[in-house]
């Protein structure tokens, strides 16, 4: 049960926090970075769900994604070793087979995809392709940690998919509200384009 009484402690102000097991590390500890980018992703999720008209079928998928993305941060802050004697939430493979599925399910109902897209569209689709990025960044961030601390990488897998997720949904936005995809366009077109036009 979470009960804040307090937002501000003073306990961070030497440049220190603690992790879920109660074990001290520096505030530029790899794992925070990455699940306070975890954070970053959650909040960036919670603009979108804010955004008006938004359809119900992303708002439900959306909505379980924070709650989800809430636990891949506790994951990250709770170290693998020493062992804890405590049950500890640990994302697991079921959780990227769902996203999987979503990915599936959302992605057959869309064109194939015949050209680089650019952000944009809809307000809803350009912010889930800021979530994508931003969701990208916490993997790398994860993966960073990995390299020096054990993680479970399950989360890190986790963090993979939804990005491909969020893209997918950003395509979805587009295609809900009927409005066109934005397409990249090389430069090398736009040269020759000018060339002809002169």
């Amino acid at each position: 049960m979470v009960n804040l009484t307090r937002v501000y402690t003073r306990t961070g102000d030497a440049g220190r926090t603690r992790l879920v097991n109660n074990e001290s590390v520096a505030k530029t500890d790899p794992r925070l970075e990455a699940y306070g980018t975890v954070d970053e992703a959650n909040c960036v999720i919670g603009v979108a769900l804010a955004l008006p008209d938004v359809d119900p079928r992303l708002a439900e998928v959306l909505s379980a994604i924070q709650n989800d993305l809430f636990d891949v941060g506790a994951d990250l802050a709770t170290p693998l070793n020493p062992p804890s004697p405590y049950p500890v939430l640990r994302v697991t493979t079921t959780w990227v087979t769902r996203l999987e599925q979503w990915c599936d399910q959302f992605a057959a109902e869309q064109p194939s995809v015949r050209s680089f897209l650019l952000p944009g569209g809809t307000a809803l689709s350009a912010q889930l392709n800021v979530a994508r990025t931003v969701t990208r960044r916490a993997e790398r961030a994860g993966w960073a940690a990995a390299a020096v601390v054990d993680l479970n990488l399950t989360a890190l897998t986790y963090l993979n998919r939804l990005s491909d997720l969020l893209f997918i949904l950003g395509r979805e936005a587009n295609r809900v509200a009927g409005r066109p995809e934005v397409l990249w366009k090389p430069a090398e077109a736009d040269t020759h384009e000018d060339q002809e036009d002169q």
